[in-house]
């Protein structure tokens, strides 16, 4: 059995413009909604950075500028209509000033790669507390056991992986197989690009059977640039540079660099926000075919981000959510905490399948 997981990353521009109504509130209604027609189940990557940074804008300016109070007020509509919230982290707000009516940000403080352990334990405490204190609200057994990296940046790996870990999580599911960033991350070694595995410590993208974290990688598969064609990937290069924060926006793109891209293949990641929903059945018709023979039940992964939730993009998805519907006994709508994570830890043993 596939299981989908739809994530949403929840969050303004990286570069700290836009209005978190029409960034974040008013179109993760509309995906909610879409989302109740079919069944599907969204989760929220809830950047808790930046809203608790709205908190503190509230508190001490005594106006709801950056709708702090609808924020907390549609985390709770969402996991009471049985979808989910789990943490997300761009870790830069924490040391974040409002100035001049914008967000600025010191690229010397709380990044992810150069925090101590003792910092991230800290900053990603702060974000599980948070979300349980909300959510327990309205979900008595509710629980904050997932992660996402801002930025995707989970390298280098050891102070993360232990303060996940020592907050009491189970999954990470920052690695994109092939995903790479010149000054953050390198993920062409990814154990691999669907199945889950457990974190070695020292490295996200290598398997330990002694590791104590989980890593459910956002599906990706290597293709030619023709198959990234959707008129939702224009909208986001449109808005990439307001996409991208000032700290971890690369300083220079050759040409040639760009050149080079049309002339081998390049991680598409299942992004429902730039893939069309054809585009997503394709492709998970291809991975069943691939993986349907393994035993266990097999996490597929698709990536969004609220903030380019476009009306186009909700009517494009359709076709995929009615194709999931539609074959109940190949794949199901899910979300982290109904996964059987035990499974993922015999997923390598080699009775497990007869081949990857």
């Amino acid at each position: 059995m596939f299981k989908i997981l739809f994530t949403t990353d929840y969050e303004i521009h990286g570069n700290g413009e836009g209005s978190p109504w029409e960034l974040m509130i008013e179109p993760t209604y509309r995906n909610l909604d879409l989302f109740d027609e079919y069944g599907a189940k969204l989760t929220i990557m809830a950047d808790v950075a930046e809203i608790l940074k709205f908190k503190q804008y509230k508190e001490e300016n005594g106006k709801d500028s950056f709708y702090f109070d609808e924020l907390v007020l549609q985390l709770k509509e969402a996991v009471k209509r049985g979808h989910d919230v789990q943490l997300h982290l761009h870790p830069d707000y924490f040391a974040a000033n409002y100035i001049d009516n914008k967000w600025n940000f010191d690229s010397s403080n709380y990044q992810l790669q150069t925090a101590t352990y003792h910092e991230l334990f800290q900053m990603i405490q702060q974000g599980k507390d948070f979300l349980c204190d909300t959510l327990k609200e309205v979900k008595n057994n509710y629980d904050c056991i997932a992660f996402r990296a801002g930025g995707w940046q989970m390298q280098p790996t050891k102070n993360i992986v232990n303060a996940l870990v020592d907050n009491g999580f189970l999954i990470d599911t920052s690695v994109f197989k092939n995903g790479k960033r010149d000054y953050k991350f390198d993920y062409a070694s990814a154990h691999h690009a669907i199945l889950p595995w457990i974190v070695d410590e020292n490295d996200v993208c290598r398997y330990s059977e002694n590791g104590k974290l989980i890593e459910i990688p956002i599906y990706t598969v290597q293709r030619f640039l023709h198959s990234f064609f959707s008129i939702n990937r224009f909208y986001r290069v449109a808005n990439q540079k307001k996409n991208c924060s000032p700290i971890n926006r690369s300083t220079h793109t050759t040409l040639l660099s760009k050149a080079a891209k049309f002339l081998k293949k390049n991680p598409l990641k299942m992004d429902f926000n730039q893939c069309t929903g054809r585009q997503l059945v394709k492709e998970l018709k291809e991975a069943y075919a691939k993986y349907s023979h393994i035993k266990y039940d097999i996490p597929f992964v698709i990536i969004g981000h609220s903030k380019t939730f476009t009306k186009y993009n909700e009517r494009s998805l359709r076709p995929f959510l009615e194709f999931v519907q539609k074959k109940p006994d190949n794949y199901q709508f899910t979300i982290f905490p109904d996964l059987n994570t035990n499974s993922f830890r015999y997923l390598w043993k080699p009775d497990a399948h007869n081949s990857i």
